[in-house]
């Protein structure tokens, strides 16, 4: 196989992967989707950041692994396990059980109700705005796994990783474009445990296979 579609396809399944984990930004996003509010600016954050992370992952990390032959072993090591650890997590909660989805609370929404005003508070657009950038640029977890993770694995393929950049961004924008406007749709399925089962122990066994070419080169 063409070694920029490997490339394209490793980027895409480990960034999806990684992105599949409900967070906060996550959470902001199901809640906007569920609630059919300023999905369009919610979305177009989580792309563009997500990119722009991405590229600096790639352009940086990537690089200078790229120009370093003992620094590309050592990534991939290290790469593989990042992701093998984040596999165990995942195959963990596939197999206790008890995961769920919740959308993030609306703080308008919350302060209505503690004053007994029950019709529906809308959530401004800028206040919508001001929460997605947070999550997204404020969680250092997620800003490392973007660039670190993500830019140190792309470094293991060369020239190929250009390809790898052009995976993940798009399996970034696939999930948060579904994700927004399909999650009245998805959420009801979302919401059983045995769903969050399969799906978590999906993940672990998707991020093994990556781990395990990872290292084998």
């Amino acid at each position: 196989m063409d070694l920029g579609i490997v490339a394209l396809l490793s980027g895409f399944a480990l960034c999806l992967g990684l992105i599949l984990s409900i967070g906060a930004q996550n959470a902001v996003v199901l809640r906007q989707g569920l609630r059919r509010e300023h999905v369009g600016i919610v979305v177009l954050v989580c792309v563009v950041s997500d990119a722009i992370l991405q590229t600096i992952g790639v352009a940086g990390v990537a690089t200078l692994v790229t120009a370093q032959p003992w620094l590309e072993t050592l990534a991939r090591w290290a790469g593989a396990a990042f992701i093998i650890g984040f596999a165990l997590l995942s195959a963990r909660r596939a197999w206790r059980g008890g995961g769920s989805l919740e959308a993030a609370p609306d703080p308008a929404a919350a302060a209505a109700v503690a004053s007994g005003v029950t019709t529906r508070v809308r959530s401004s657009r800028m206040t919508t705005f001001l929460t997605i950038l947070a999550v997204t640029w404020l969680n250092p977890h997620a800003l490392v796994e973007t660039t670190v993770v993500l830019g140190s694995v792309a470094g293991t393929h060369g020239d190929a990783r250009w390809w790898f950049l052009a995976g993940g961004i798009a399996a970034s924008t696939l999930w948060f474009v579904g994700f927004g406007y399909g999650a009245r749709y998805l959420a009801p399925l979302l919401r059983t445990e045995r769903a969050w089962r399969i799906l978590d122990g999906t993940i672990a066994a998707v991020m093994l296979v990556i781990a395990v070419t990872l290292v084998a080169g």
